[in-house]
């Protein structure tokens, strides 16, 4: 990886980046979509194509990557098996030191920059550092799966809310409160991994019935796409599909429209009681 003007030093962890004035140019936090170029917004679509500076995620596809413009610096700054090229303050200081000599930088994020795409973080470094900014939304994982196994997410028959989330394997994931569960809440899982079985426990521990229906929907909108149907207690046997995967959850993710319509929760009438609780985030 090729990164312009090493001579700038990133700033140190937890370290605010430093005023830069006058600043040249803009960031734009822009959202890549779910990986089909396609489905790109014409305004992401223009900033790509107008660029100098391009730093993105590993879970952007090939195919809008070959959206942008041949003439643009095109940073790699993802993470590979689970290790990140780049520290997230190393990425914050890059986007404000590039501002100060390009025009247009762009920060290239997969599905919507605003949903598990950390750009909290780097919107309060530009912040601080008084650098102009711009969040350019794109579709994000969960309509794009769902759009690929043709759920809808809230299916008036079955649904009146949607939980995004993600599924944490460490001590620190935050504890969910599985009250705010209901008989018509559809859960869309982010990153389930590839412990499947272990996902299944934790949803039965939180209460979930067994016989609910789920789907995992791998690579959404790309040609690699696959989508499995399931149930939770049969999830734990299922293939695991390649990442980037997502995992649906509750009464939407059923094929069938007469288990969609059905009360498939009994005894969950009106919300799951919480005395088990798993982590996510």
């Amino acid at each position: 990886m090729s990164i312009p003007n090493p001579s700038r030093k990133p700033v140190a962890q937890g370290e605010a980046p430093r005023p830069l004035t006058p600043t040249t140019g803009k960031v734009y936090l822009v959202g890549a979509g779910p990986g089909d170029p396609e489905l790109l917004t014409r305004k992401a679509l223009r900033l790509l194509q107008e660029a100098q500076i391009v730093l993105h995620d590993s879970l952007v596809s090939r195919e809008v990557l070959a959206e942008i413009s041949p003439t643009a610096q095109v940073i790699d700054v993802g993470k590979r098996a689970g290790q990140k090229l780049l520290t997230q303050e190393e990425i914050n200081s890059l986007l404000v030191s590039y501002a100060q000599d390009h025009k247009i930088v762009v920060r290239l994020k997969g599905g919507d920059p605003g949903i598990f795409g950390r750009a909290g973080e780097e919107i309060d470094a530009l912040r601080r550092a008084n650098v102009p900014f711009e969040i350019v939304p794109g579709i994000t994982a969960a309509t794009a799966a769902a759009a690929a196994a043709g759920i809808s997410l809230t299916d008036r028959r079955a649904a009146s809310q949607v939980l995004l989330t993600t599924f944490s394997r460490g001590v620190d994931g935050t504890q969910m409160d599985w009250g705010c569960v209901t008989s018509t809440t559809t859960l869309v899982l982010y990153m389930p991994g590839p412990d499947y079985a272990e996902v299944s426990a934790r949803l039965r521990d939180g209460g979930l019935p067994a016989d609910l229906p789920c789907a995992v929907i791998s690579a959404a909108s790309n040609a690699r796409q696959l989508v499995r149907w399931s149930t939770i207690s049969r999830l734990a046997k299922e293939e695991k599909l390649p990442a980037p995967a997502l995992l649906i959850v509750g009464r939407v993710a059923s094929q069938h429209a007469k288990e969609i319509s059905e009360q498939a929760w009994a005894a969950l009438d009106e919300s799951i009681p919480a005395p088990s609780i798993a982590r996510f985030i």
